[in-house]
């Protein structure tokens, strides 16, 4: 496409351009991965109790008026696809340049992305089934799940949700295999994002290699945590 004919010429020009879309890629990446962080701790709430996670469920909720939680949704939703799009997009170009004589070592990487790509798209799938299962709540229509806050006032009973959620074998088995992918992706996505926005060096790789490790095996277990707990050890059941 042509900038001079794009409804957005910017935002044309940096898709057209390999280093704009590395760029998109580290960005959205960078949302994704403050976003999972903040997401981890809300989550966690689950262990302290009913009241603890419908409060904090209700303060989302309300947050700005109730707009604050689609604009973390559909933030969240976009950041996905760009990042994922954009992935793709690099990858078939470096595919379609690369050599016949290509090194071992550019053959690593071409199966890294690979990898990277197809658990990018389960990521994508999975952030849609979560936001149908748990944030639209086609299984969980709220009349069967009411609680009530310290004013007596009606409100929605979250915690239950996730307890019943959680309580199915296949719910649970699809969670595990996309938080694998997840913080697989995230083992090498991280460091590529701080290569990619300048702050990675030969000195500060191998300690930027262990945060990226680290970040995503504390993000595996706090998120496989709560699954395992409903369904394995019976939490809140």
């Amino acid at each position: 496409m042509n900038a001079s004919s794009c409804s957005f010429p910017i935002a044309c020009r940096v898709w057209k351009s390999s280093i704009g879309r590395k760029l998109i890629v580290a960005l959205t990446g960078l949302v994704l991965v403050l976003f999972l962080a903040g997401h981890l701790s809300g989550n966690l709430l689950v262990f302290v109790g009913r009241d603890a996670f419908n409060t904090y469920a209700e303060w989302l909720h309300h947050l700005l008026h109730g707009a604050g939680v689609w604009i973390a949704r559909i933030g969240l939703l976009v950041a996905v696809v760009l990042h994922v799009a954009a992935t793709i997009s690099l990858t078939r170009e470096n595919k379609a340049a690369r050599q016949p004589y290509a090194h071992e070592a550019t053959i690593q990487a071409s199966k890294s992305s690979r990898i990277m790509i197809w658990s990018g798209l389960t990521i994508l799938a999975f952030v849609i089934f979560h936001l149908l299962h748990f944030t639209v709540r086609v299984s969980f229509p709220a009349e069967r799940y009411v609680d009530f806050n310290e004013l007596g006032e009606q409100r929605f009973d979250a915690w239950k949700m996730v307890i019943d959620g959680f309580s199915n074998p296949l719910v649970v088995l699809f969670y595990a295999i996309a938080m694998t992918l997840l913080c697989s992706h995230l083992s090498h996505g991280v460091g590529a994002m701080f290569q990619t926005l300048g702050v990675r060096s030969k000195k500060s790789a191998p300690m930027i290699t262990a945060i990226s490790k680290g970040y995503a095996l504390l993000i595996w277990l706090g998120f496989l945590s709560i699954p395992l707990a409903i369904l394995v050890f019976k939490f809140g059941r």
